[in-house]
């Protein structure tokens, strides 16, 4: 280390080498925590997770199943191990549950009393924590494969919506509605060679 330090005193490093090799190194030490476990109630795969960023306290997941789970993380039992208990879920016999695989859940950055989740049955849903009932539901003609808030954001409530077709759509959580298509365009570029 100090002679990577001296080589970047003398300007003979890259400034952020030390950074990238830093970080390769502490995510390469990284292992699961052996003490927590997490109640078992989807059907089949979790595709996608998020912890709200308040207390940091509750994790949504949701599966192929179509299945969206809240479960507390906290260890009320102050034992070394535990098992993170699920609060609820949004079942298969729940009348707003999605049809298929949920591919994102997001919580809203700034308040844990609403999360979004996003479907391969075309569907946006805003949920409302305390009643687990949908307050918002945004239809697309195409299958939405993914969707994200701006955790930063304070003047707007978009959420940018990744569907099938080369594009992404903004819906505006306030007025109900999709109010910007950001189309893709593609370039292609063809090479030739001279024999």
């Amino acid at each position: 280390m100090l002679g990577f330090l001296s080589a970047r005193q003398a300007g003979l490093e890259d400034p952020f080498r030390f950074q990238r090799a830093e970080a390769t190194r502490r995510v390469l030490g990284l292992e699961l925590n052996k003490d927590r476990d997490v109640e078992r109630i989807h059907g089949s795969g979790v595709n996608t997770l998020d912890i709200e960023p308040v207390e940091r306290r509750y994790m949504l997941s949701g599966g192929s199943d179509g299945v969206i789970v809240l479960y507390d993380l906290e260890n009320s039992t102050r034992q070394p191990y535990y098992t993170c208990k699920a609060l609820c879920s949004i079942g298969r016999n729940h009348a707003d549950v999605h049809k298929y695989s949920v591919e994102t859940v997001q919580w809203y950055p700034h308040d844990t009393g609403m999360f979004t989740s996003s479907s391969f049955d075309k569907t946006l849903k805003v949920w409302d924590t305390n009643t687990l009932q949908t307050a918002d539901v945004f239809n697309f003609e195409e299958t939405v494969y993914s969707h994200h808030m701006s955790p930063v954001a304070t003047k707007h409530c978009l959420v940018a919506v990744g569907t099938r077709g080369p594009k992404v759509q903004l819906c505006d959580l306030k007025s109900g509605s999709c109010s910007h298509i950001l189309r893709g365009i593609f370039f292609f570029e063809m090479t030739t060679t001279l024999t």
